[in-house]
């Protein structure tokens, strides 16, 4: 027994360490198709930065300065060597180096997602829980018929009519920002409420969708947990519907919930970017949107690699919690 268990950690073991490797490979993949094609692609991040008074011989120098003016195939080789030491050039917005540009927006993009993920979680568990108890009652009809249409209102959308519903037609909560203008004048209570106050519409334009997905997938994998032959058998033997529920349908409906909560949670932690942009929040989001419009090539590059790392590790943790709740994966390795 004690030699399976070792030989079932083993495979866990070599699955994860592929599937993170894989996940590397993609990642890579995907940066350098995205540097081929902002190299490709018609325009020239200089013109932002040069005058048509200036001279040829001037521009050519501040293109230059920017590591432009070589062969695409040597900028390519430049870009992987500083790649692999971490150098990621510096922002020709910012005039700073990206990875310190990254790391001003990069907090804000984690609270936002935090917070919004964790609401999605429990707001979209608490409802299948209390729908399923009650199975057929008011609520369960109500979120059954409504709740798919709430899901495929676009992000855009649901977040312009929260604003309309919210700041211009009830006038209660602020448009967009992350604080007032008078900010730097309230107290300490008075900062805090004044970011929880501008905080609530984008927190619910981005958990709403979420508690949707959650509230589908979970309680549609406990209606079919319910219905199989071991439930029924189960029952049959006089097992109280507490423990049916919560250490039987739970753990089995849960499996690939996690999996979709992986993928929202790397979504989430990339950089919500309709949101953002938006509501004019200082997310990663908002700052990949500007750098594509400014063609700053580092700063897209560094946003996507980040991004990548934080959907990698967003789906590598959902698989760790996958193998802890279902045992049986252990069994099929």
């Amino acid at each position: 027994m004690e030699i399976e268990l070792n030989e079932m950690k083993k495979g866990l073991t070599f699955i994860l360490i592929k599937r993170f490797f894989t996940s590397i490979l993609l990642l890579l993949l995907l940066i350098i198709f995205l540097f081929f094609l902002l190299r490709i692609s018609p325009g020239d991040p200089v013109q932002k930065f040069v005058s048509p008074l200036l001279s040829p011989k001037l521009a050519g120098k501040v293109k230059a300065s920017f590591g432009l003016d070589k062969p695409l195939w040597e900028q390519f080789f430049i870009f992987i060597k500083n790649l692999v030491t971490g150098n990621f050039g510096i922002s020709y917005q910012y005039r700073l180096p990206v990875l310190d540009v990254i790391l001003m927006f990069l907090p804000f993009t984690l609270i936002l997602a935090s917070v919004s993920f964790a609401i999605q979680i429990g707001t979209g568990f608490y409802l299948a829980f209390v729908t399923f108890k009650r199975r057929g009652g008011f609520l369960d009809k109500l979120l059954s018929r409504f709740s798919l249409a709430v899901y495929s209102i676009p992000t855009f959308v649901l977040a312009l009519m929260l604003i309309y519903i919210f700041s211009v037609w009830l006038n209660i909560l602020p448009p967009a920002d992350l604080r007032s203008i008078e900010f730097d004048d309230l107290s300490f209570f008075g900062k805090v409420w004044d970011y929880l106050v501008h905080l609530t519409l984008p927190v619910l334009s981005l958990s709403i969708p979420g508690i949707i997905i959650y509230y589908k997938y979970l309680r549609e994998n406990m209606d079919v947990e319910n219905n199989k032959n071991y439930i029924k058998y189960l029952r049959s033997n006089g097992y109280d519907e507490k423990t049916v529920l919560w250490k039987h349908i739970i753990p089995n409906a849960l499996d690939p919930v996690v999996s979709v909560a992986g993928i929202e949670l790397g979504i989430l932690l990339g950089g919500a970017l309709i949101t953002e942009v938006i509501f004019n929040l200082p997310g990663m989001g908002r700052l990949t949107i500007n750098a594509i419009l400014n063609r700053d090539f580092p700063l897209i590059i560094g946003c996507t690699l980040v991004s990548g790392i934080l959907i990698i590790t967003a789906n590598f943790i959902a698989d760790l919690v996958r193998f802890k709740i279902d045992k049986r994966m252990l069994v099929s390795i």
